[in-house]
């Protein structure tokens, strides 16, 4: 069976490096396994179907399509606009209100990638606009677009609660603290840098100023209370709240603020069709292919060999934080999060590890990836709408990866940061 893997492996890796799509290569790999190994081939097929057969990921189309309502009805330009007159005078303002607008567009739509596209295309320009550099800008921007996954709603929590068979609540529940500590970070890093690049202060719009834009927005802003009050009151599950969501977002887009039209109804719905067969796609090979890890009984073999080396349960989270952080780096977030899962959620069991601080964690460390080269989606859609190279903005965003990496050793440390609110709301 060793045999069998090793050349599964080498079959997979051989069919990424010819190019072929991620999904494409994983269910090369899952149809290999069953014909070498003498089993039937509609086995693969069987388990892809398995697979996505499950109620808690309807959520993730609903979520791709609240997040495209809300970009194309520029819900978000309110966001930017209550965010500006709220910490808009504070030296660095746009910068605060950078991070500030993408911790409540976080609430929204749970994408680091929406949140550079949406709001950071009115927090790059306005920065520029009042003498930023265009580099540190996008930095910014991007840093501040990772907490989007992590503060609920969130697409992967929802693709790591069903591959691991963890509650989706949970992990939302989970991603609270975590997602307010980046945000706290990142607005502590602005205060020093602010001090030493001479970032520009904007005058007080006053009382009145922060009330008129809060009312401007106000239908925008209770989107994140809703859904999640609905959640957690029992009002409707985290699945039915992505429902709730979309439809809200409809509502808001055409009622309440009309920016939304009907002829752009046909290419928000492409794009959904689009980003979600993509992600099922992504989730039905990893199923099949994680069928294939477990009858060759590799987590099982693995997970005594890393218990046995490892002896402490810290040092496994932080062994799982290098190996992440590295593979973030060239994989993208939910193709490495499926790979994953059925190696480390089995041996984290082994240390008593709970699989929602462990889902904390790997979701994590695999956004960081995202702002950081050489794959870096966020980074090339940042330094895109900055306009500048993608070596000025790798070179750009170091220095605001430490932030966020003080904030990942801290919910490695001490689980409560990541447990107590579940814990607290839905109990042991």
């Amino acid at each position: 069976m060793s045999t069998l893997i090793f050349t599964i492996a080498g079959i997979w890796f051989l069919s990424i490096l010819a190019g072929l799509p991620l999904f494409a290569s994983m269910g090369i790999a899952a149809f290999a396994f069953v014909h070498f190994g003498g089993l039937a081939d509609s086995i693969v097929p069987q388990k892809m179907i398995n697979t996505v057969n499950s109620f808690p990921l309807v959520a993730a189309p609903l979520f791709i399509l609240m997040g495209n309502i809300l970009t194309a009805a520029r819900i978000n330009d309110r966001i930017v606009a209550f965010a500006t007159a709220l910490v808009g005078w504070l030296r660095g303002g746009y910068a605060h209100a950078s991070i500030l607008a993408s911790t409540i567009f976080a609430g929204m739509v749970g994408s680091a990638v929406a949140d550079a596209a949406g709001v950071g295309a009115i927090e790059i320009k306005s920065m520029k606009r009042v003498g930023y550099r265009p580099e540190t800008a996008a930095a910014i921007t991007a840093a501040s677009a990772t907490i989007g996954p992590i503060i609920p709603p969130s697409l992967p929590m929802v693709i790591y609660g069903v591959t691991a068979d963890v509650s989706i609540g949970r992990l939302f529940l989970a991603g609270f603290v975590p997602g307010l500590m980046m945000s706290v970070a990142l607005m502590t890093m602005v205060v020093f840098v602010a001090r030493r690049e001479g970032f520009p202060r904007e005058k007080f719009v006053g009382l009145y100023g922060i009330w008129t834009a809060f009312r401007d927005g106000i239908f925008a802003l209770l989107a994140p209370l809703l859904l999640l009050g609905g959640m957690f009151s029992g009002a409707f599950t985290p699945t039915e709240a992505a429902a709730v969501a979309a439809c809200y977002a409809l509502f808001l887009g055409f009622v309440v603020y009309r920016t939304l039209e009907w002829k752009m109804m046909p290419a928000i719905l492409i794009d959904t069709v689009e980003t979600t067969g993509l992600v099922l796609a992504m989730v039905m090979a990893a199923g099949a292919l994680g069928w294939c890890m477990s009858i060759s009984r590799v987590p099982q073999t693995l997970t005594p060999m890393i218990v046995h080396a490892v002896e402490s349960p810290l040092m496994f989270l932080l062994l799982c934080n290098i190996v992440l952080l590295i593979v973030g780096c060239f994989m993208e977030l939910l193709a490495a999060l499926l790979i994953l899962i059925p190696i480390m959620v089995p041996a984290a069991h082994g240390y008593g590890i709970d699989p929602v601080q462990l889902g904390v964690i790997m979701v994590f460390n695999l956004i960081l990836g995202t702002i950081h080269p050489p794959i870096g989606v966020v980074l090339f859609i940042t330094a895109r709408i900055a306009d500048i190279s993608f070596e000025k903005m790798s070179r750009a965003i170091l220095p605001w990866l430490v932030p966020l990496l003080v904030v990942l050793a801290l919910i490695t440390i001490w689980p409560p940061l990541t447990l107590w609110l579940p814990t607290f709301f839905m109990g042991k």
